[in-house]
């Protein structure tokens, strides 16, 4: 376990860090650079951890995960919090998609054996180390990319069918568990694709959870086809409680979730011991916001539907004690 002042120490450098580029105009360059005092591997790693310990259910999971996994999961993750901020935290969308663009010249960069942004920097001891390669990575920037394609030709977010919409799934969810699973060397398909199940329907779940929050921010995940079906007009997202056709429609899409879920729940007995304890907390996660948006009648205009911290704790708890009795435990 890390002192605590070295926890602050990273946090209060990330901060500044963080304020200093809040106050350039291009996010290419503030982004971009090397940051001051960041330049050896031990400064880049204490980065990646200060931008992780902001993010309270990041910091619970990797204690799910041996403690030599723990770093390369903080270093992947601060590589997806930096491209997320990249691309909803810039001035513009023309400055995110140059941030972007010099973000993913960083990535090859990185994998081309020359790092020089603090993330990088740790990612590439990550990458020396299990062998990962840059194709999950181009995937979740890609997905980001994507988003900010559609804010910077004013173009509102839709997908025509739920093939596009998978599609953008395999890119934004799916990489994630790809990773973590490629961290213990786990490369068998049978088992990555039951990973991406899951990361699929944690995506689809978050989206029908977040329909009223997505159509504030002129985004809508809701297939057009499945609309079609059901005779619903995008206007009806901006009432004050779902129709009786809406509900309907996400009854459907919250079965649809399920289906994935159930596609991917082998994986828990199947993955290695040591992922085997996450892997089930996430999924029980799953199935828990799928369960609270059937308990609010399907109707995520009038509720966000949310998970109650005493679920939380439970599957927090659960997951813990199948850590704590696990024979594999005093060897990791």
């Amino acid at each position: 376990m890390l002192h605590r002042a070295f926890w602050c120490i990273a946090v209060a450098r990330h901060s500044q860090d963080r304020k200093a580029l809040a106050g350039q105009k291009d996010p290419t360059a503030c982004h971009g650079s090397a940051l001051p005092g960041c330049a050896t591997l031990a400064e880049s790693e204490a980065l990646c951890r200060g931008v992780a310990r902001h993010y309270e259910n990041f910091t619970v999971a990797t204690r799910l995960v041996p403690r030599r996994l723990r770093q390369h999961l903080t270093n992947v993750y601060a590589f997806a919090r930096w491209s997320d901020d990249l691309a909803d935290e810039s001035p513009s969308p023309s400055e995110a998609a140059r941030g972007l663009a010099h973000w993913r010249q960083h990535l090859e960069s990185c994998f081309a054996g020359n790092p020089t942004h603090p993330v990088f920097i740790a990612l590439a001891e990550t990458v020396r180390q299990t062998g990962l390669t840059i194709k999950p990575f181009s995937d979740l920037l890609s997905a980001f990319e994507e988003d900010q394609a559609f804010d910077q030709d004013q173009i509102r977010v839709r997908y025509a069918t739920r093939t596009a919409l998978l599609d953008y799934c395999h890119r934004s969810a799916d990489p994630v568990g790809q990773i973590v699973l490629a961290l213990e060397g786990c490369h068998d398909p049978e088992l990555i694709s039951m990973s991406d199940a899951i990361c699929t329907g944690l995506q689809l779940v978050n989206f029908w959870q977040d329909v009223k929050r997505d159509r504030l921010a002129g985004r809508v995940y809701l297939p057009r086809d499945d609309m079609d079906r059901f005779g619903i007009e995008e206007t009806a997202l901006d009432a004050s409680r779902a129709s009786p056709d809406l509900i309907r429609l996400l009854r459907e899409e919250v079965a649809w979730a399920g289906e994935c879920f159930d596609a991917g729940s082998p994986l828990v007995k199947r993955a290695p011991l040591v992922l085997q304890p996450a892997i089930r907390m996430f999924l029980a996660g799953g199935r828990a916001v799928a369960s609270c948006v059937e308990r609010a009648g399907f109707d995520t205009l009038s509720v966000r539907p949310m998970v109650s911290t005493w679920t939380k704790l439970r599957l927090a708890a659960a997951a813990w004690c199948e850590i704590t009795t696990a024979p594999w435990r005093s060897r990791v």
